[in-house]
């Protein structure tokens, strides 16, 4: 019998920690503004692949008046040092006997290319979807990428599980008749892996 799927989202759920962050406050807020308010569909085009991290950071550098060697250095830095707490990790890897573990993420390539080695994220993973190399995000195409990894692995949907912080993912996943538990302040990763390791 094929195990179903635990899904897992990254930002928001596994880690809290940004991209960027240690600029300073001032010129974090300039880079949120411009990625994901001025140029959103910048942003989204880079979640979708159009975009490299390199190209991203010229354009940050020449709107902020800094070298681009400066910002890069910190976004790789910062890439490479984001916090995922480690019992969390632990308690993924132990499920793994019973679901086939995926992370998927609406992400860029800077988190396949710097995060996922420097946190080893393949060792509690049996797969790793980035929307930057799926060209999609969850919900589009009415989540065609879960329904897509659900074929690959000949899961059961009825008994695969979504964790995410995302209204929308959650929704969308329920709606192909998965089980969705939405992380909130209440109700973190780990409440919901703690739950899932006693059932």
């Amino acid at each position: 019998m094929h195990k179903p799927i635990l899904f897992i989202d990254f930002d928001g759920t596994l880690c809290h920690d940004r991209f960027w962050r240690s600029l300073s406050e001032e010129q974090y807020k300039k880079v949120q503004s411009l990625l994901f308010e001025e140029n959103m569909s910048f942003a989204e085009e880079w979640m979708k692949g159009k975009h490299t991290a390199e190209e991203v950071n010229q354009f940050l550098a020449e709107q902020l008046g800094i070298p681009f060697e400066e910002i890069w250095e910190i976004f790789v830095k910062d890439a490479e040092t984001m916090s995922v707490p480690k019992d969390v990790l632990e308690t993924i890897g132990k499920l793994r006997e019973r679901y086939a573990t995926i992370l998927i993420t609406v992400n860029m390539d800077s988190f396949s290319r710097f995060t996922v080695p420097a946190l080893e994220l393949s060792n509690y993973f049996d797969a790793i979807s980035n929307s930057y190399y799926e060209g999609k995000f969850k919900s589009d195409n009415e989540g065609e990428v879960f329904r897509d990894y659900i074929q690959k692995y000949s899961a059961p949907v009825d008994r695969s599980i979504l964790i995410d912080d995302s209204t929308g993912a959650c929704e969308t996943f329920r709606a192909l008749g998965g089980v969705a538990y939405q992380v909130t302040t209440e109700e973190d990763i780990s409440h919901h892996l703690t739950k899932l390791n006693k059932s």
